[in-house]
């Protein structure tokens, strides 16, 4: 039987040497501290770079009302309000939110009382397995709050960006317009 060696080719000679390995020049920081307002809590955690808000505020906050689900922005899971604005958190690091304050589905209801949304969510049965339930809200909530949605049309349009799988769209949308309506 025949034996060939290997070669191994020679280190780039501007890279340090560690246990026979190259090694980069700049290694990413392990950790990095982060300040975020959530539901009106000042919060400081320490998340590597490449977390993103989503994991941020449901494995390091424990704040789980925010659902994961496509993970690409498709399907408006994880929509929490950033700064009053709405955004997907799965496409966004918690480290560019840096100071921001976000509001989650559990940052909605106030005293005790549900936000009118989720009231209105109850009222006309707009949900069915209630996955999608917390970001179709939060949105719902950015949406009112852009007052750029009047009719129906406008709302359909508006909330295009969360998908709610089990077909509820015209409770979504007759909840949506009780509160815009101003009906209790």
């Amino acid at each position: 039987m025949l034996r060939t060696r290997t070669r191994q080719p020679a280190p780039h000679p501007t890279l340090p040497r560690l246990r026979g390995r190259q090694v980069p020049d700049k290694i990413p920081p392990d950790k990095i501290p982060v300040a975020l307002n959530v539901n009106g809590v000042e919060t400081q955690l320490k998340v590597a770079p490449w977390t993103t808000l989503l994991d941020a505020l449901r494995d390091h906050l424990d704040l789980t009302g925010t659902k994961k689900g496509c993970d690409h922005g498709q399907c408006g899971a994880c929509t929490v309000l950033v700064d009053g604005r709405r955004i997907n958190s799965c496409l966004t690091f918690a480290v560019m939110n840096d100071g921001v304050k976000v509001t989650t589905i559990e940052g909605l209801a106030a005293n005790g009382a549900l936000h009118p949304l989720q009231q209105a969510f109850i009222d006309h049965d707009a949900f069915q397995c209630g996955y999608c339930t917390p970001g179709q809200i939060c949105s719902a909530a950015g949406l009112i709050a852009e007052g750029k949605a009047e009719t129906a049309a406008e709302i359909r349009e508006l909330m295009s960006g969360n998908i709610c799988r089990c077909g509820a769209y015209p409770n979504i949308i007759a909840a949506i317009q009780q509160v815009i309506e101003g009906v209790p």
